[in-house]
């Protein structure tokens, strides 16, 4: 049970937080940047990061035929290569949740939904509680709810608190994660302040960007993020999983994550039930670059299913 917290404790969750370092996250990322991962490590890491992909379908344009061809793939990145995990999850609308639950079967992949009138959150919380509930009911497995912006940055704290802690309890045993759209942010301390109160309002995760604004998952806010998590748990023992999604293509960028994760959690984050990422184009690259590893060529980059 989460505790509810009025506006003067919010305000002092936010006076206890530590003030935002710029010069040290830039030179923590840069020698995070400059290390190489090579042979079995690699191996390792690409496989890791296959298995924490969320594969994303989120248009206005789907249909339950594009669903079913998802899920598909999450079931068969790359059936030459015996042994590949599959992916985490695969994220879409309330509406194509129950669709995609029959799809996946009895698989181990979740499936996710965004939720609260995503990506822009511009509803009455009345529509957010139907999104979320439809979803819950149709089977998700998570939730992937926005955050209101404008309510945020125009300082209306206790609101913003209050709609998290509301759709969490929506949830059930689905878990939550919650959607900042850091691109709309202004500065690092903002994603601070967001980070912590997200936290405190019941987040399983907290989540960088819709993927529909840029920039979104920068190494600076993902560290930002991470910082509050670790502050969380050296507090409570309490784990608190992350989801960086927008922006993240390839396999490099992927593995540099992985990096910035264990060095500032440690090795419990890396597994798919912490840690996720929200990019589908980066399986395609997970995959060339392992087969490149493991066969010593590469394939061409239509060699993989695009959807």
């Amino acid at each position: 049970m989460i505790a509810s917290l009025n506006s003067a404790q919010i305000a002092a969750l936010f006076a206890s937080s530590p003030a935002i370092d710029q010069v040290g996250i830039n030179e923590r990322i840069g020698r995070v940047q400059t290390r190489s991962i090579k042979g079995a490590a690699k191996l390792q890491g690409l496989r890791m990061a296959l298995s924490m992909i969320d594969l994303t379908t989120l248009e206005g344009k789907d249909t339950p035929g594009k669903v079913r061809q998802l899920c598909y793939k999450a079931q068969h990145l790359h059936d030459q290569a015996p042994g590949l995990p599959t992916v985490a999850a695969v994220c879409v609308y309330p509406t194509m949740v129950a669709e995609a639950k029959k799809a996946l079967g009895s698989s181990n992949i979740k499936v996710a939904s965004v939720s609260t009138a995503f990506p822009a959150g511009q509803a009455p919380f009345e529509v957010k509680k139907l999104d979320t509930l439809y979803a819950v009911d149709n089977g998700a497995d998570e939730i992937d709810m926005v955050i209101s912006r404008g309510r945020f940055l125009a300082g209306d704290y206790q609101f913003v608190y209050d709609e998290i802690a509301a759709i969490k309890a929506l949830c059930g045993p689905s878990r939550l994660k919650v959607i900042f759209e850091t691109g709309e942010l202004d500065t690092l301390d903002q994603i601070r302040k967001i980070s912590d109160l997200a936290i405190a309002a019941g987040a399983d995760f907290i989540k960088t960007s819709t993927g529909k604004i840029q920039p979104a998952a920068t190494f600076p806010v993902v560290l930002t993020m991470l910082g509050a998590i670790k502050d969380h748990y050296d507090k409570t023992g309490q784990m608190i999983g992350m989801k960086p999604a927008g922006g993240i293509s390839s396999a490099k960028l992927a593995l540099q994550h992985l990096l910035l994760v264990k060095e500032v959690l440690g090795e419990a984050w890396l597994s798919s039930e912490w840690y996720r990422f929200g990019a589908s184009s980066l399986a395609n690259d997970l995959l060339l670059q392992y087969q490149k590893q493991v066969t010593g060529k590469y394939q061409s980059a239509t060699y993989f299913s695009i959807d």
